[in-house]
């Protein structure tokens, strides 16, 4: 799978030891920073290019991590299309997929030890939208919401 991962400084460690355990299972990854540990950066200059990519079927998943993860889930749900969810357990990591569509995970670099993330990464990317009709209902009128907000 194509997985965009993205943070800033409050989760760089993390990010870094995900893109290598993604790389290592196979996945193609897609890095949109931060690539270098600076305390000074700001996690919507590399959510927000992460976020557009995902809308975009550039990639087919993300990950955002930032300190708490709250901020990096904020910033990706501004971007029409993006589904994103701060997941700390493993039922939301695959749920989120399964009945939200969420396509892109968000996690605390300051929350989330690096053996939980893993298991909440593996989660997410095995989990598939169950074609649900009472699912696709509601990102029926989640994307309504949407386009009004655009217009």
């Amino acid at each position: 799978m194509r997985v965009g991962i993205a943070t800033d400084h409050g989760g760089f460690e993390l990010k870094e030891e995900l893109a290598t355990y993604l790389r290592e299972a196979g996945h193609e990854v897609v890095d949109f920073g931060a690539l270098s540990l600076n305390p000074g950066d700001d996690y919507p200059d590399f959510v927000i290019p992460l976020a557009q990519a995902v809308a975009a079927g550039k990639v087919e998943r993300g990950l955002a991590v930032c300190g708490s993860g709250v901020g990096a889930s904020v910033c990706a749900n501004k971007i029409p299309g993006v589904r994103a969810g701060l997941v700390q357990d493993h039922y939301s990591a695959h749920q989120g997929v399964e009945h939200d569509n969420m396509n892109i995970l968000c996690m605390g670099g300051r929350v989330v030890g690096a053996d939980v993330a893993r298991e909440l990464v593996d989660a997410f990317l095995a989990g598939k939208f169950t074609q649900e009709e009472r699912h696709v209902r509601r990102l029926r009128k989640v994307a309504a919401l949407e386009a009004q907000a655009v217009q």
